[in-house]
């Protein structure tokens, strides 16, 4: 199965789900590229990035636990690169 390269961006508005945020990115952990973590203090919210190389469903599986958790909204952009052999990330 081929894989794209995707970027997440990610709002927690709800400092009660970050540890159920962060056990969903640790389970798809395989296939993250890199994370980026902004606490913005200002407003009580923290922004994320992540990079990801997955196949489709994965990256949509993964958008939608997030995207399920209370106080935390996702968007996706996916990249035109895909492959057919995803190499080590």
């Amino acid at each position: 199965m081929g894989t794209r390269v995707a970027v997440m961006s990610i709002i927690v508005e709800n400092n009660d789900t970050v540890d159920t945020l962060n056990r969903i990115l640790h389970e798809y952990g395989e296939y993250i590229i890199g994370r980026m973590g902004i606490p913005y203090h200002k407003r009580k919210i923290n922004i994320i990035s992540i990079a990801v190389d997955a196949p489709p469903d994965i990256i949509s599986a993964l958008a939608g636990k997030i995207g399920n958790l209370s106080g935390v909204s996702v968007k996706t952009a996916l990249s035109g690169v895909k492959s057919d052999d995803r190499e080590t990330v």
